[in-house]
């Protein structure tokens, strides 16, 4: 019993600090800053500056829009002391932003993560 109790609440801190910390759906929202549609239009990328106050530098977030199904957005990019955002799309799947590559809508890039 005292194995699974104790199992049980390292579980629920370790989803804790990971909720807390490095989920992307709890990123600031941050001011719009620019956005590009994928060559078939289907997705369109939208980008944020973030500013954390005095005490941190700015970040981009990339959020994901989904233009063709009904679906929630996605944030698929964030990335710290980044100001401006660079968008390009390589084709209908592939975007790369500020030199980060990913293949969408399955990828994400997080600084917290590399």
């Amino acid at each position: 019993m005292i194995l699974i109790s104790s199992l049980l609440f390292v579980g629920l801190l370790g989803y804790g600090v990971y909720w807390a910390f490095f989920d992307m759906n709890r990123l600031p929202e941050g001011d719009y800053l620019t956005k590009e549609t994928s060559p078939n239009g289907e997705y369109t990328l939208k980008t944020y500056v973030s500013s954390g106050g005095a005490t941190t530098s700015f970040a981009i977030r990339g959020e994901l829009v989904f233009n063709k199904r009904n679906k929630k957005t996605k944030n698929i990019y964030w990335n710290y002391r980044e100001s401006t955002a660079d968008i390009e799309w390589i084709d209908n799947d592939t975007v790369v932003i500020n030199g980060h590559t990913l293949n969408v809508p399955h990828d994400k890039f997080d600084f917290r993560n590399y």
